[in-house]
Formats: C-alpha cells, sequence, structure tokens
C-alpha cells in the first residue's frame, strides 16, 4: 500500500500571458482559444462522423431503453394521487403556514377602517391567484428541466439553448447524453433567432445570467434561514393566550430550542423528516380551511365582497402610501411559493397541480377570509388574528398542529437551501462541501453537514436578534420577491427563445404578472431599513463567495487548458528509455477535459515510473438535470495504445450525487473494462487519427470485393478483435488486483507578479481562504486514504 504524500515541484509560470481582470476582450481571445483547443483535440468533421459510432458513449447510449427522460408527466391516476399526498408534507408547509403571520404583518398600527380590512383580503386573493395559481401552477412549472425545477433548471434551460454558459470544460459530446436535448416547436420564429444571437455575441449577458441565477439561489438558501424562524417563532406565539406568565423572551428561547432540534435531525433526511408529515399538513389543511369556512358562517360573511377588485382601488385612494408599504405584508401570503417549482424533481407537473387546486389553495383561500370574517366584528385583535379566531375547545390541538406545521415548513426548506447548494456545485460556483444521499427511496434527498449547522447559527441568531415577526417578515418578503422576480425574468426568455409563444401573450404576461411583481418588489424595498437589509446581506455574502470560486475555477481551467501536455510530448515522456512500468493501475484526477494536464509532465520529471494502466479522470458536470449511469462514463484511449493510458470524463447533472453506494473506483474499472471490450469490435479505434481511418477503409474496399476474400479476412479481423480485447481485458484486471493507487493533482494559486490590487486579494487572500476550509477532493469523492498520492504544485494567474 502506498502512503499519502505529497511532491513539491517547480511554480508553473505564466509566460507573459497572466490572466487579466474579466473584459469583452480577453472572452473573445479564451473563446478562441477554447475552439482552438477543441480542434487541436477532436478530428475534423468528416472524420468525425465515422467516429462517433466508435465512442463509448455511443456504444452505452444504445443500451438505454428510450432516447431521451421525459418531464415525468404522465403517470396513472393512482400514482398522481399518491405523489399529490407526498408533496403536501414537502412542497406545502410554508405557504400553509402563512396565516398565522400575514395579517398582523400587513396591519401592525392596527386597523383604521373596516372597508381596510376588504380591500386587503381582495389584495391577498388575488396575489395568491395570479402569483401563485396562475403562474407558478400553471404556466412555470412547464418549464421543467426533464422534471427538475428551480432557477437552476431555468439557466439549464437557457444555456442548452444558446451558448450562453460559462463553463469551461465543454465537449462537443455532451449533446449527446440523452437528456441534453430540448423538444422544440418546428415553427421558427425571427424573435427568437434575434434573441438568441444577441446573447451569444454579449458577454455582458452571458456574466449577467450567471450572476442573476446565482443571485436567485443565494435569496433562496436565505429562505431556509427565514422560513424557520418567521414560522416557528409565529407558531410559538400562540401559547402565551393561555399561559400569560409565558413572556416574550421566554418565547424566543422557546422558538430557540425547537430550531435546534430541527436542524438536528436533518442528517436523517427528507424522507424520513418531511414526507411522514404528510398526514399532519392535510390535517392542518383541513383544519384552518373548516375553521375558515366557520368563522365566515358565523361572524360577518360580507366580506366576500373581497372578490370584487375595486375594494383594491378604494384602499389605495383612502390609504395612498401606507397602502403601498402594507403590501410588503400580503405578499407574505405567498412565501414558499418557490418551493412548489424547486421540489418539482420528487414529484410530477401533475400531481403539484392536483395538490393545489383539490387541496392547497381552497384550504388557505378559506383561512384568510374566515380571519378577515372575525376581525370585521374584532378589528382590535388584528395583531393576533390567527390563534383569537380559533373557537375555544380546538385551541390546543390548533396549536399543537401549528408547531408540527411549522416545523414541516421549516425543514422543506432547508432541505430545498441543500439542494440548491447542490446544484451550485455543478458550475464550479460553490466550494467543495460533502454531499450526503440521505434516500435510496426518492431521489435527491441530500444532506449537507457544514451548511446545515451554518443554518442553525444562522437562524439561532435572526430569533434571537428579531424576536418579532413583524421584522422577519420585512426580510422575508425581500426575499421571497426578488426569487419571482428572477423567475420571471428567465420565464419571459423560454417563452420568446425555446417556447415561441405568441408575442401577445408574453407582452400579457409582462404587463400583468411582471407589473404586480414590481409594485410588491417597490413596497418590500421601503422597509430596507426595517430588517429588509438581511436577505440582501445574505444574498450579497453568499453570491461573492459563489462568483470568487467560479472565476479563480475559470482562471485556473484555463490556464490547464493553454498549458496541456500534446500528443507528441505525451509521446515524447512516455519513450523515455529510463522509464519504470509497474504493476496496478493509477488513477489521476484532473479538471481538465481537453487533453493531458500539465501536472502530469511534472509528475514524470520527477517520478519516472508509470503504472501498467493509467486513467486520466476528470470529474464534470453538465447542464442537464441528471445523466443517466449509462451515459455517465466517456472513455478515450491515448495513443500509443500498448502504453494502456485512457482519458475518462465522468459527467454527473445538478441534482446528481457523486457519492454512489458502489465505490467509485470499482465502478469506473468496470465500465473500463466495458469500453474495452466494445472498443475492439470496431474499426477504426476512437483514438486513431483520420489518416489511419482513411487507409484502413481503402484497404477495406480493396480486399472485399471478392466475396470469398471478405469472408476470410472478416473472420481474422474478429479473431484478432477478440483476441486483442481479451489481452488488454486481462492487463486491466491484473493491473486493478495488483492496487489502485489515486493520483491527486495539489494545485496552490496565487495571483501572478505585477497583478493589481484586486485580483491579489480575490486569489491569495478570498480564494486560498476558501481553499483553507473546505473538504478537499478526496474527502469529496471518498478517495482511500492510504492508496492516495498528492502532486505538488504552484499556478501564477
Amino acid at each position: 500500500m502506498v502512503g499519502t504524500s505529497t511532491i513539491d515541484l517547480d511554480v508553473i509560470e505564466d509566460s507573459g500571458n497572466n490572466f487579466q481582470e474579466e473584459s469583452t476582450d480577453d472572452d473573445h481571445h479564451r473563446q478562441k482559444q477554447q475552439r482552438q483547443h477543441d480542434e487541436e483535440d477532436a478530428p475534423s468533421e468528416a472524420v468525425r462522423r465515422k467516429l462517433r459510432r466508435h465512442d463509448s458513449l455511443d456504444i452505452e447510449s444504445a443500451k438505454l431503453p428510450t432516447s431521451r427522460v421525459t418531464s415525468k408527466q404522465g403517470g396513472s391516476w393512482w400514482v398522481i394521487m399518491q405523489l399529490a399526498f407526498q408533496s403536501l408534507g414537502v412542497v406545502y408547509g410554508d405557504i400553509g403556514t402563512s396565516p398565522l403571520y400575514v395579517l398582523a404583518s400587513t396591519f401592525p398600527d392596527g386597523i383604521n377602517h373596516r372597508d381596510d380590512l376588504i380591500g386587503i383580503l381582495s389584495i391577498i386573493l388575488y396575489t395568491i391567484t395570479l402569483l401563485t395559481l396562475l403562474k407558478y401552477v400553471f404556466i412555470v412549472l412547464q418549464a421543467n428541466d426533464n422534471g427538475d425545477g428551480g432557477t437552476f433548471a431555468l439557466y439549464s434551460l437557457i444555456c442548452r439553448y444558446a451558448k450562453v454558459g460559462l463553463i469551461p470544460s465543454v465537449q462537443a459530446e455532451d449533446r449527446e447524453v440523452s437528456n441534453y436535448e430540448l423538444e422544440l416547436p418546428n415553427n421558427k420564429l425571427r424573435r427568437a433567432t434575434t434573441l438568441k444571437s444577441m446573447l451569444e455575441n454579449s458577454p455582458f449577458a452571458k456574466y449577467f445570467l450567471l450572476f442573476v441565477t446565482l443571485l436567485g439561489t443565494s435569496m433562496v438558501i436565505g429562505d431556509g434561514i427565514l422560513t424557520p424562524c418567521i414560522s416557528v417563532l409565529s407558531a410559538v406565539n400562540g401559547i402565551k393566550y393561555a399561559a400569560s406568565s409565558i413572556t416574550e423572551g421566554k418565547i424566543v428561547w422557546i422558538s430557540v430550542a425547537i430550531l435546534v432540534f430541527l436542524f438536528s435531525i436533518q442528517r436523517f433526511g427528507t424522507d424520513k423528516v418531511g414526507y411522514s408529515f404528510a398526514p399532519i399538513i392535510l390535517v392542518w389543511f383541513m383544519m384552518i380551511g373548516c375553521i375558515g369556512l366557520y368563522n365566515f358562517i358565523k361572524f360577518d360573511p360580507i366580506v366576500i365582497k373581497a372578490l370584487n377588485p375595486q375594494y383594491i382601488i378604494e384602499y389605495f385612494k383612502r390609504n395612498k402610501k401606507q397602502a403601498w408599504i402594507s403590501l410588503g405584508g400580503t405578499i407574505l401570503s405567498i412565501t414558499g411559493t418557490e418551493a412548489m417549482f424547486a421540489d418539482l424533481g420528487h414529484f410530477s407537473v401533475r400531481s403539484i397541480q392536483v395538490s393545489m387546486c383539490i387541496v392547497t389553495y381552497p384550504a388557505i383561500v378559506l383561512a384568510y377570509i374566515g380571519q378577515a370574517s372575525y376581525l370585521h366584528q374584532h378589528l382590535d385583535d388584528v395583531s393576533d388574528a390567527f390563534y383569537k379566531s380559533i373557537p375555544g375547545p380546538l385551541y390546543w390541538p390548533m396549536f399543537v398542529v401549528a408547531v408540527l406545521a411549522s416545523i414541516i415548513a421549516s425543514q422543506a426548506m432547508i432541505s430545498g437551501a441543500f439542494s440548491i447548494i447542490q446544484q451550485s456545485l455543478s458550475l464550479g460556483c460553490f466550494p467543495r462541501v460533502k454531499i450526503v444521499h440521505t434516500s435510496t427511496k426518492y431521489e435527491g434527498q441530500v444532506y449537507i453537514p457544514e451548511v446545515n449547522y451554518l443554518l442553525m447559527l444562522a437562524c439561532v441568531g435572526v430569533t434571537v436578534g428579531f424576536k418579532t415577526t413583524v421584522k422577519i417578515g420585512n426580510a422575508y418578503g425581500i426575499a421571497v420577491v426578488f426569487v419571482m422576480a428572477l423567475t420571471s425574468w428567465f420565464l419571459v426568455l423560454i417563452m420568446t427563445m425555446i417556447w415561441k409563444t405568441n408575442i401577445i401573450l408574453i407582452m400579457a404576461y409582462v404587463l400583468v404578472i411582471c407589473s404586480i411583481e414590481l409594485v410588491y418588489l417597490s413596497s418590500v424595498l421601503y422597509k430596507f431599513d426595517q430588517g429588509g437589509y438581511l436577505p440582501l446581506a445574505f444574498a450579497l455574502f453568499l453570491v461573492a463567495i459563489m462568483y470568487i470560486w467560479n472565476d479563480v475555477y475559470r482562471k485556473k481551467y484555463y490556464y490547464e487548458l493553454n498549458h496541456k501536455i500534446s500528443r507528441e510530448k505525451l509521446k515524447e515522456l512516455v519513450a523515455n528509455t529510463s522509464l519504470c512500468r509497474m504493476p496496478g493501475l493509477a488513477i489521476f484526477y484532473s479538471e481538465l477535459v481537453h487533453g493531458i494536464p500539465p501536472i502530469f509532465k511534472h509528475y514524470m520529471e520527477n517520478v519516472p515510473a508509470l503504472h501498467s494502466v493509467l486513467v486520466f479522470v476528470s470529474i464534470k458536470s453538465l447542464p442537464v438535470s441528471k445523466v443517466p449511469m449509462e451515459e455517465r462514463f466517456f472513455f478515450r484511449q491515448l495513443d500509443p495504445s500498448n502504453l494502456n493510458m485512457f482519458r475518462c470524463v465522468v459527467r454527473y447533472g445538478y441534482t446528481d450525487v457523486q457519492n454512489e453506494k458502489q465505490p467509485f473506483e470499482i465502478l469506473l474499472v468496470e465500465r473500463l473494462k466495458e469500453f474495452v471490450r466494445d472498443k475492439a469490435l470496431m474499426l477504426p479505434r476512437a483514438g486513431d487519427d483520420g489518416d489511419n481511418i482513411g487507409k484502413n477503409e481503402e484497404l477495406d474496399d480493396r480486399l472485399f470485393n471478392d466475396d470469398n476474400v471478405k469472408e476470410l479476412v472478416t473472420q481474422s479481423k474478429d479473431e484478432k478483435r477478440q483476441q486483442m480485447s481479451s489481452k488488454e481485458i486481462f492487463e486491466v484486471e491484473n493491473a486493478s488486483k495488483a492496487g489502485i493507487i489515486h493520483l491527486i493533482g495539489e494545485s496552490e494559486v496565487i495571483a501572478s507578479k505585477g497583478a493589481r490590487m484586486g485580483k491579489r486579494i480575490v486569489i491569495n487572500y478570498a480564494y486560498n481562504f476558501l481553499k483553507r476550509n473546505i473538504r478537499q477532493t478526496e474527502k469529496v469523492f471518498d478517495i482511500p486514504h492510504k492508496r492516495m498520492l498528492k502532486v505538488g504544485v504552484t499556478y501564477e494567474l
């Protein structure tokens, strides 16, 4: 067994080609270099058509039962109803618990006029109907990415349709993945092509798209902090009506205790913590709906006048600026709406639509109507409208169910934050963290230990610092509206470029939905200094971390791409007579997918020994939600073939989990043997160049003119192929039995001499601080410590 060690190598200097700050000319230069390297690494178009059928990707793809994975729209009604029931415990906890605090946040200073209550009820009802039901349930859910939703799903759709992604590790073969293709309508419209061309030719647009994606994901992570605070605090607040001795301070610390317990059980996974609580959320909806209907009948049915939007106009005329400010409270009625789209990957479009229309929407509408009916007769109870409107005998049962529902709502947003961070890793936009897959039954259920503890500390800090739901509500509103507005912006691009929707419908969407969201956004920003700064501070902090990591990641990748080892240099290195071959299989990890990384040259110069089989492995993510296991490994053999050197790109989607139950090295060896076996069955080999292909085909044409000779030659070729395949598989098996060693490139990144101050701060301090405080590659991929060898190198960017 080989122990862990580090080889100190020379500093790689960037000879006059140091990376400068991002600019338009620099982007065009990099794109040109990228195309040149792609052309060097890939054969010509004529040859590629002959080679494509010999790639392992195509061989493995042929084993798939279908050509692509659909968006999970189908299924029997029994399956849909089961999923609809399960979705109650995951998707709707947040929006379902909003009646706990909405009216109290809307009227922090009390109700001045009875008709104001009807006006606010009208605003709430139309907000839920237009933004939640119409926008998300019937429009946004259709913009799913092979059944997955969220900000990254929208971004991935745009990146696959237009070349606007900034992920540097792009390969032509990526488009062969079955999930990569889009189902597009046949009609081509000029505005779609024009918009696509504008985005592709604008470096600013590419960076802006990435920034908007990072901002949206950061806001959702912020929801994972604010949702537990406001939901738990609102539910626990009801205990003071039954026990007058409970002070505000005690309520805060009871809430903190519940939050600590909530985060401590996250490691058990969403399926155990969330799915099993669907009955509780169903009971919650039934109770708030029935109590709302009871209050509506008992107190004042006149509030049904809120269905007339005229009361909204009169409310604004009567209260003017104060009415505009109060919108910051009514927007809380649709908190958690984004969760319907973000959690789509666990369910289906139809199941979300069924559960929303049959259970959630009627229940929360009746809850708000019932509270308004009660308050129409008891205006002074607005600060405690939810609990005071509960009939006496149902108080304690309702209190218990409210606390449980708030815990479930919080848990759903926390697990959503985990999923968002997992997706951020796919763009190289987040430092490496350990992703734990918590469920073998449900896909996408993950747990991130470090992030869990940081979220817990943030939640406790916000609860202790703000103490009341009104201040937390001010912060919460900004996060909710920002995410909705960003989703609408992405959706307009998708409707224009991909769906090619009629321009009249697009304009109607902008005029109705986007206008409402802009009004809400202006209102919540007014309370920026009253707690509204909190989600923006969280978001900017996270965006800074993501951008720094992504920026240096791209610089480092392009540096390696510019200094990769050419085929001629590789042949020269391995032709060294002093080179020693030793038994075993070496896996060399690198982020480079276009050739051999420069660090291999330094390894060979310092350790002139080569294992009998060497595999250069690159772990990369594609802008798709999932990559089928059959298409995950993409192999190429390097010349000369007798050295048994391979390149392997292991591809994941942004919702795939890299730590599989089966050890990675065993899976890689099995796939390598399959590649060797399938490769030998086809000529020419994927590693041959175009000249050899032409010669082989000319020889085949001359030989195959005679049928008898053709049969003999075919038999001879089959025997040679089988012998070659058996020999290479035998060598791979012997090498793996002799021992597998993992070679990790331990690169130190520093700013080049003469770099600007900002660049030195970003690389030398910010990036390296993050790098020192994260999990290293071997921990992320569970590489055995005793069989790991680190190769140290310094990059000057």
